[in-house]
């Protein structure tokens, strides 16, 4: 079979404050047309199609219209679990019926060991789920963390492979080894953390989301196809776009995405930004990052810039100021730990003890309901 593998959709995220739908109805409309362009057989969403697990009507909206496109007037099979931000509950409703369009949406963990079966490949199905969905399906009170289920599950799905079939695992976790940017938050909480990529081995192709890159990973079988747009400015130097692949080889191939709006970072002193030769090579409408050369303070500042670039998402001082520089230090080391060493150290300084074992859990259990409210990845 030929596969297109995308994941990560975010639709209803903010870059910013700016709004993205435009820009991911642009997209999504360009994966359709690779898709149409390779004749595939199937299109994979490996989760996080939406941004939040209480998307707004705007996002629903253009969610379903996607679907209906390409599932009913295109007639792609499409294979898709829901992610870490999505609501299992919310996105499964009409899951039941939608199977009858070859549209196979799979929202839990014990569906992930009944595989979806199309021409020489088998499909199977695994969602992001919590450490308690696992302690419940296998009745081990033991499986305290995704890494300590995960080897169970991979060893149940393995028990329905076909010999004589491809196999292939959609799934919404983070691999060892994988590298992150700064639109995912680092959240231990769950086990997003450090799963083993050798419980990966045994798949023909892994089809990947959770991770925005598409070189986070590296393993001859398993690749993250990434997001569709660059969701922070990290991600501004990132190819994006989608995975096509041949199960029959085993061989993948990257498409590339052109976005309705790049995210670029520009470098000069304000009198150079506001000046029409410099602009005018500039697309101005893209999502722009500026560090400015200046040392003076400049009244008005961000109204002046904005005539001129209508989607400023930051300003900073590229050089002179050394409180900023020291500011932007702090937030990017905040950026590399997790809530819970975040929480842990403030305790610390506030208090002067350690946390308990039984603060740590309630710490968890505390971050594990903000993670089902609110969808944080």
């Amino acid at each position: 079979m030929k596969v297109l593998h995308t994941a990560d959709w975010h639709i209803g995220k903010k870059l910013h404050g700016y709004d993205l739908l435009p820009d991911q109805a642009y997209i999504l409309d360009q994966i359709k047309k690779i898709a149409k362009e390779e004749a595939v057989e199937a299109i994979v969403i490996a989760g996080d199609l939406y941004d939040r697990s209480v998307p707004s009507e705007d996002s629903v909206r253009l969610l379903n219209q996607t679907i209906v496109d390409w599932n009913l007037t295109e007639q792609f099979p499409l294979l898709a679990i829901s992610g870490n931000h999505d609501s299992a509950t919310r996105l499964a409703t009409g899951a039941p019926w939608f199977n009858q369009a070859n549209f196979h949406l799979h929202t839990r963990l014990q569906e992930a060991f009944s595989p979806i079966e199309m021409k020489d490949t088998q499909f199977f199905l695994l969602p992001y789920f919590e450490p308690v969905d696992a302690r419940i399906y296998f009745e081990d009170p033991e499986l305290r963390t995704i890494q300590a289920a995960m080897p169970k599950v991979i060893a149940k799905i393995k028990e329905s492979f076909d010999p004589q079939k491809k196999h292939v695992l959609v799934s919404h976790f983070f691999v060892a080894g994988s590298s992150k940017t700064d639109s995912e938050t680092k959240i231990e909480v769950g086990g997003l953390d450090g799963i083993n990529g050798v419980l990966l081995e045994d798949f023909d192709y892994v089809a990947l989301g959770h991770l925005h890159g598409k070189d986070a990973l590296k393993m001859a079988n398993a690749r993250y196809s990434g997001s569709p747009l660059k969701y922070s400015l990290s991600e501004k130097d990132q190819a994006k776009g989608v995975w096509i692949v041949e199960t029959e080889t085993g061989a993948f191939s990257f498409r590339e995405l052109t976005p309705l709006h790049e995210v670029q970072e520009l470098q000069a002193d304000f009198e150079k930004l506001l000046t029409p030769s410099f602009y005018s090579t500039i697309d101005r409408e893209n999502y722009l990052s500026i560090l400015l050369e200046d040392r003076a303070v400049i009244p008005n500042l961000m109204n002046q810039l904005r005539q001129v670039y209508p989607r400023i998402i930051q300003v900073e001082r590229a050089n002179g100021f050394e409180t900023a520089v020291e500011t932007r230090l702090k937030t990017e080391n905040i950026k590399e730990k997790s809530p819970i060493a975040l929480t842990e150290e403030f305790f610390t300084e506030v208090s002067q003890n350690e946390l308990t074992p039984q603060q740590k859990n309630w710490i968890e259990e505390g971050l594990h309901s903000i993670l089902k409210k609110g969808g944080a990845s």
